[in-house]
């Protein structure tokens, strides 16, 4: 599945989606909170790629519920795949092993838990919040 073009919108501030300190990116929906999809669009076990403001995210709905976004972009090949991974947890920690090399990523954190015997890298992470079923991502920091 892929979502194509989300951009910032007025979030109601009810409905658990946190206040966050400003950010001093470039970026146009940096530190804004941007719908990306419903809830029930995201199948479990499964990612899905969007496009926020030029950047590739990747969303994953675990088998508990959870809901993780990163960036698309495995940065072991640079190719823009991590949604079309395989979904799982390690000992209770969510993962997505990219779907090029093979490493596996928390998906909390981003860290690499498997790399294959490369250099560990990591992916970025982005906060997640949902709203009347509304899936929302916000992008922090400056576009790689």
């Amino acid at each position: 599945m892929t979502m194509t073009d989300a951009t910032p919108s007025a979030l109601p501030q009810e409905g658990g989606i946190p206040d966050a300190a400003p950010s001093r990116s470039a970026s146009p929906v940096a530190s804004a909170w941007v719908r990306v999809c419903r809830v029930d669009d995201l199948l479990v076990e499964r990612g899905a790629a969007a496009l926020i403001g030029g950047r590739q995210i990747a969303l994953f709905r675990t088998y508990d519920g959870r809901l993780f976004a990163t960036d698309q972009v495995d940065p072991f090949s640079g190719a823009a795949v991590l949604s079309r991974g395989i979904v799982g947890d390690r000992d209770g920690v969510p993962t997505v092993a990219s779907p090029m090399y093979k490493q596996v990523f928390d998906l909390r954190t981003g860290a690499c838990l498997d790399t294959q015997g490369k250099e560990p890298l990591a992916v970025r992470t982005h906060p997640v919040a949902v709203t009347d079923g509304d899936v929302f991502v916000k992008i922090e920091g400056d576009a790689r």
